[in-house]
């Protein structure tokens, strides 16, 4: 099984035409993945990579049934394209567009209010699920279907972590990239509670940053609430205070915010923690060998 997306999801790229927007609806297709079509207001009738263009996400859904949408549109017009998805009863609305104004995704998030469609990103890398669906911009190479859960705030250290599970063989149920930004649609708590859920899930890796309390605040959730083992890591040790680190979000604003305070409040509240990067791969694979030697001797027992 998978979380959010699988192999039965329909998406609609929003920006189809674009460069980027072709480009990755391309890739999604050499996938697997069921692409339905696109909107490009101005352009609807016509088509794009053999598929439908739509004027406006409404004519788009009543044509296609897509409950997907990957929205590849540029930031001052990302906020528009979101409440489009929304109002056309789009289930799963991925964001990648990097720079939305805060104001912005203050208002997406009010508009969201009374809805249930689940916004991944601004600033994503997207999502997949490994041989199923791909929406996104990942290299979707480096995944492999298994059952390790994986979300995480940086694109770049999902797809470090993912290759190291990989190469020793430990593949991936679903891979989430909830985004950097200061505002963000779902959070870790949110994807968290899909995995835990999800049967096909055995463990997951969770992948912070400094700035904000995300990564505390999933760890007190998790510690009542998840019976997964979760592996986490939290990126920007030697960030200094004040200084924005890549990410929109990545930023010490208080002592609370720094790397080294989150991991070991985490720690305390049960995580596995990873304090380096490099040893994610081989923790996953140490914590699933005690999981399944601690199965196996309950087994006995009983």
């Amino acid at each position: 099984m998978s979380v959010f997306v699988g192999k039965n999801s329909k998406v609609i790229f929003q920006g189809f035409t674009g460069q980027h927007a072709s480009f990755h609806a391309e890739e999604a297709i050499k996938g697997g993945t069921k692409v339905v079509g696109g909107v490009t207001p101005g352009k609807g009738g016509s088509t794009h990579l053999g598929l439908p263009v739509f004027h406006t996400m409404e004519a788009a859904m009543q044509e296609t049934g897509a409950d997907v949408s990957a929205i590849f549109v540029p930031p001052a017009f990302a906020a528009d394209a979101i409440m489009e998805a929304i109002d056309a009863h789009i289930k799963i609305i991925v964001v990648i567009a990097d720079g939305i104004p805060v104001q912005d995704m203050v208002r997406v998030k009010r508009y969201l209010i009374g809805h249930e469609a689940i916004i991944i990103g601004p600033n994503t890398p997207g999502i997949i699920t490994p041989g199923e669906c791909k929406v996104g911009i990942m290299p979707s190479h480096i995944y492999k279907p298994g059952h390790i859960g994986v979300v995480s705030r940086s694109g770049t250290l999902n797809y470090e972590a993912v290759e190291q599970m990989t190469e020793r063989d430990l593949g991936q149920s679903t891979s989430v990239g909830i985004g950097g930004d200061p505002v963000n649609g779902c959070d870790f708590i949110t994807v968290l509670n899909a995995f835990e859920k999800d049967p096909e899930t055995d463990a997951v890796v969770m992948i912070g940053e400094i700035g904000g309390p995300q990564e505390v605040d999933a760890a007190l959730w998790a510690q009542t609430n998840m019976s997964k083992p979760i592996i986490s890591f939290v990126a920007g040790i030697s960030a200094p205070p004040g200084r924005r680190m890549g990410h929109a979000g990545a930023l010490i604003s208080g002592d609370a915010d720094t790397a080294e305070v989150k991991m070991n409040r985490m720690e305390e509240l049960g995580m596995h923690v990873v304090r380096n990067p490099a040893d994610i791969g081989e923790t996953v694979e140490q914590v699933l060998s005690q999981l399944k030697s601690k199965s196996t001797k309950q087994a006995v027992t009983v």
